[in-house]
């Protein structure tokens, strides 16, 4: 797990950006504090901070160039079958100086070419410079696990881990009022756009070829999902489970492969404690983290990751989080993210990936889970509204009385009040726009209100509908169920909120986050079920829970589905004040000209009062912005 930056100079003028990499690599050095390294070669430069988790000696530090000094890679992720291309590789005559999979992907791309992505199993960004052609390959994941951001102008073209590292490397800072429309209803830019105009995010499963000044994009992995023949799957349940059974277990198996220790968020839920019912049958003593809000019993789950971890007799780590514990970490937080990103559950992320890199340099996850099996509230929901019915009819026909009673995400009864006044709300419309609806915080005209008038049409324009309509894309099909919700979420919420969540902030702290349900066997087989294996009268993640009850305690197969989340409300009314009094002022708001002034004072008169907690996110989205506006923008 690593960070890397590089530049590929077309003219003179944009071999200046190569004196720049050294910045560059500096602002990675979380991302890789245990070696750094340069490539620099007539018009490229490659830079690359590691995290040494594979094959921790120095021989292997990049980047690596082959024995004929003709190839160079840098490479942040873990190829989890490396020992056996390794092997098959020397078979085919190949030699190798290290033991690390870095080496391995070297050699396999000298051999099979582009082509040779195919064969990995992991997660990954790399770039390999071949000096002979003068060409520049970068490829991502299948799924976006690693992330890497480019830019090109007449002069250069510029890549790195972080939009921060962009910035190191002299792009134009002016700012994408598109994104940041989107970024207000979603909290987060979704890819392949950046809140910089300019700069992108190279998106999942695709690769670029970078030669004679132009740069080739092409999709290498494209999600095999045809909602048709899933709907229309043959196997049993049985086969079925006996099938999830086996993948799952291979999928934890191979990301538990490291030359150091790998411990495990347990959260108390389903998903992760099944990979740590998993792991320990592999590691005795397997050390698992679980966080939790004392002061906050109704998002607490530390009871359920303890039942877990006494099963399975972990050595069990308990992060307890107050309202000052989080503030202690907010600015750590908001420091490590170079684009906004507010998904207020980084913070505990954040926090939790602080305490557990103080003694690991890797941990599993269960990310993924809910969008492969239909996890979230919102599948649910969907679920009713596709099935219909007289309890979906009669929510939907009290929805004026859900307007008028007071809702919250901090209790269960007012957030059940809410969540009815979004199924009502959403149930009318088409699935398209429903699943837009249940996918964002505010609503297209709340979040263009907040603009000052001068940028509203710069932000709701063609591009704006362009950018959304590719993002609905699976929705588009002619037989519509859940798993056409799931292939969007996958596309949007996992790619953009979920995995650069773990990657931001786990990489903060020096430490990579592993997730099995990310194998890309698995999540082909998942997506091959009907919906009816995921979510039937019985409740979510059928199959999931199916074919794991054994593996988890009785209390947690009875227990309702809770999302991740902080307290952020009393946060912001609490130690959170301060910084909204700060970034919210109306003379900071006035001279930095964005926003809409009076829209703005009704946000930050709202953090003051128990009223309107419907609004916590819409001003933390806007507090996260402000931060980052500051420190790269003003």
């Amino acid at each position: 797990m690593c960070g890397l930056a590089g530049v590929f100079a077309f003219t003179d003028a944009g071999r200046e950006a190569i004196d720049l990499l050294p910045k560059a690599s500096a602002a990675l050095a979380h991302r890789g504090p245990d070696a750094s390294g340069l490539y620099l070669r007539e018009a490229v430069g490659l830079a690359h901070t590691r995290l040494s988790i594979i094959d921790p000696s120095s021989a292997a530090d990049q980047p690596l160039t082959d024995a004929t000094g003709r190839y160079t890679i840098i490479l942040n992720g873990e190829i989890f079958n490396y020992k056996k291309l390794r092997d098959e590789l020397i078979e085919k005559g190949h030699s190798f100086k290290t033991e690390s999979d870095t080496e391995v992907a070297l050699h396999l791309y000298m051999q099979k070419g582009q082509e040779f992505l195919k064969k990995l199993r992991g997660f990954f960004v790399l770039a390999i410079y071949d000096a002979e052609d003068k060409s520049l390959f970068i490829a991502r994941d299948r799924f976006g696990e690693k992330p890497v951001l480019y830019f090109k102008d007449a002069d250069k073209f510029l890549f790195g881990s972080e939009l921060g590292t962009l910035l190191a490397l002299g792009v134009p800072r002016e700012l994408d009022y598109t994104s940041l429309y989107q970024y207000m209803q979603l909290t987060y830019v979704p890819a392949p756009a950046s809140m910089i105009k300019g700069v992108k995010k190279l998106l999942p499963g695709h690769s670029l070829y970078i030669k004679d000044n132009r740069v080739k994009d092409t999709a290498w992995y494209r999600l095999p999902y045809d909602t048709d023949k899933a709907s229309q799957n043959t196997l049993t349940y049985t086969q079925q489970q006996a099938k999830l059974h086996k993948l799952l277990t291979q999928a934890v198996t191979d990301r538990l492969t490291a030359d150091v220790p790998v411990g495990a968020f347990l959260s108390g839920g389903i998903d992760s404690s099944i990979i740590v019912g998993l792991a320990a049958s592999h590691v005795p003593g397997l050390q698992t983290f679980s966080v939790g809000f004392p002061d906050h019993p109704y998002f607490d789950e530390t009871r359920y990751a303890r039942l877990v971890a006494e099963k399975y007799n972990t050595n069990h780590t308990e992060v307890l989080l107050t309202a000052n514990n989080l503030y202690d970490n907010l600015f750590g937080m908001l420091d490590s993210i170079s684009e906004p990103f507010a998904d207020s559950s980084a913070l505990a992320v954040y926090a939790l990936s602080k305490q557990v890199g103080k003694s690991l340099k890797a941990t599993l996850s269960g990310d993924g889970a809910d969008e492969l099996f239909g996890g979230y509230n919102k599948h649910l929901a969907e679920y009713k509204a596709i099935a219909g019915g007289v309890g979906a009819s009669a929510v939907s026909q009290l929805e004026h009385l859900w307007k008028l009673l007071p809702k919250s995400r901090n209790s269960f009864i007012s957030n059940k009040v809410r969540q009815l006044q979004r199924f009502a709300e959403g149930a009318r419309l088409s699935p398209k726009e429903r699943y837009w609806f249940w996918a964002t915080w505010q609503k297209e005209n709340e979040a263009l209100q907040l603009l000052n008038s001068y940028h509203r049409s710069a932000a709701a324009n063609k591009l704006y509908f362009a950018r959304k309509s590719r993002l609905l894309d699976c929705l588009s099909k002619n037989h519509h169920d859940l798993n056409n919700v799931l292939c969007a979420d996958w596309h949007l919420v996992l790619a953009n909120d979920m995995l650069p969540k773990i990657d931001l902030m786990g990489m903060a702290n020096g430490l990579e986050i592993r997730s099995p349900y990310l194998d890309h066997r698995l999540v082909k087989f998942a997506f091959a079920l009907p919906a009816k294996s995921k979510i039937n009268k019985l409740g979510q993640k059928r199959i999931l829970v199916d074919t794991f009850k054994d593996v988890l305690p009785e209390e947690l197969l009875t227990r309702q589905k809770k999302g991740f989340e902080i307290p952020l409300q009393d946060f912001l009314r609490s130690k959170g004040q301060e910084l909204v009094q700060e970034l919210l002022s109306e003379k900071f708001v006035h001279l930095q000209g964005i926003f809409d002034n009076e829209q703005v004072r009704l946000l930050r008169d709202s953090a003051k009062s128990n009223k309107n907690s419907a609004q916590q996110t819409k001003l933390w989205s806007l507090l996260v912005f402000q931060y980052w506006w500051r420190k790269y923008m003003a």
